[in-house]
């Protein structure tokens, strides 16, 4: 709103408006189809129809009970209200009997505007016109029912975000305050400049979203192997690469079920997220995991990888129970009902050297030390040297 207070930004747009909702709104909609979201697909789509409908229809100031005026108060009552549902829905609802029923709702929206806006509807026209509190509505354009719409439509997004706390959550309640900032301009380019900006907020989260799961591991929550591989690809210097490994973890899969081993592992992400000495810790595949320390020397790196061992070691891990509740209770079950395991990790660590100039040979020599300490025993931390 502050943008499209400046003339001169606001000329600089008007440029660009008759094609910018066609570049953003066309490449958010392949792409978000290119990469199987049909959630950010509807909510772009409906995006681009209400762009166009405030071009070439809606009028936001003229006369009450006029057709242009009529539109305009159906599309800041109803779009909130699809962002809403669209962002409530996932992509395996949009296949079920329920995503159908949203579907049809919003194909048959246009023919319902087009009816509300007949003559014959000026009674249903008024009411959607109708003040819900004195004066409330005075400083907008946009009707007391549609801004009731869309406080509830914002209340429903970010009450869904208690529940399903993801990027394109975050990005479509951002989309409705921008909508909102759309429909209170009421006149592109205005409109247009903040109806873009809310789908390319959309559009960022899906890029956002598409590199989380392409870089991070979804299990622990530490980014993956192919972020260390670009992290190895960029460092350059002295730095150290430790592989840490939770012993006998087949067998504990085998004794206590694999969900146990998944919280095993959740377990030592956190606890490798906790290490000193500038660690970054990384899920490496399996149960093995790596610890990048830049600018340090295995040396330099052997005491906190200690340290981390030495926290494992003492901290017994308890198996959680499949009725166990989501928060953790005021008074927690007795000891007897819960069962503890003592869990140990085996660390092998490496710098570059002669030999390994590179850091897939530093890697590899990591490797080779930790499959060193776990034929010493287990439980040890081992220096490639």
């Amino acid at each position: 709103m502050v943008a499209f207070g400046s003339a001169a930004l606001r000329d600089s747009f008007a440029a660009l408006a008759p094609v910018a909702p066609w570049l953003v709104f066309g490449a958010g909609m392949l792409l978000a189809w290119r990469f199987n979201r049909s959630q950010l697909v509807l909510a772009l789509l409906v995006l681009f129809v209400a762009d166009r409908v405030l071009v070439h229809v809606a009028q936001a100031r003229a006369p009450l009970g006029s057709t242009g005026r009529v539109v305009y108060t159906c599309v800041a009552l109803l779009l909130p209200l699809d962002l809403a549902a669209v962002a409530w829905m996932t992509e395996r609802s949009m296949r079920v009997p329920l995503g159908r029923w949203l579907l049809g709702a919003l194909g048959v929206q246009p023919l319902a505007v087009a009816l509300v806006a007949r003559p014959e509807m000026t009674h249903v026209a008024a009411a959607l016109e109708g003040r819900l509190v004195a004066g409330g509505g005075s400083w907008t354009p946009v009707s007391q029912p549609a801004i009731l719409a869309f406080v509830a439509a914002l209340g429903l997004i970010v009450a869904g975000l208690l529940f399903r706390q993801t990027i394109v959550q975050s990005s479509l309640a951002w989309a409705v305050v921008a909508t909102f900032l759309a429909l209170h301009a009421g006149a592109p380019p205005a409109s247009t400049g903040y109806l873009a900006t809310a789908g390319l907020m959309l559009v960022v989260s899906l890029i956002e979203t598409s590199h989380h799961m392409a870089y991070d591991d979804p299990l622990t929550g530490l980014p993956g192997r192919r972020a260390l591989d670009e992290a190895l690809v960029r460092l350059g210097g002295r730095y150290a690469i430790a592989m840490v490994d939770i012993d006998h973890f087949k067998r504990f899969n085998d004794e206590h079920g694999h969900d146990a081993g998944d919280q095993l592992l959740r377990m030592l992400a956190t606890k490798l997220s906790q290490i000193e000495g500038g660690g970054r810790p990384f899920r490496y595949g399996g149960e093995e995991f790596a610890v990048l320390f830049p600018g340090a020397s295995a040396e330099a790196a052997l005491p906190h990888l200690e340290s981390l061992r030495h926290t494992v070691e003492r901290a017994p891990f308890t198996i959680r129970g499949r009725g166990r509740p989501r928060t953790k209770p005021t008074t927690p079950p007795p000891t007897g009902r819960r069962r503890r395991v003592a869990v140990t990790v085996s660390i092998g660590v490496a710098e570059p050297g002669p030999g390994r100039p590179e850091p897939g040979e530093v890697v590899k020599a990591a490797d080779a030390a930790l499959y060193r300490a776990k034929h010493a025993g287990r439980n040890r931390t081992q220096s490639a040297g």
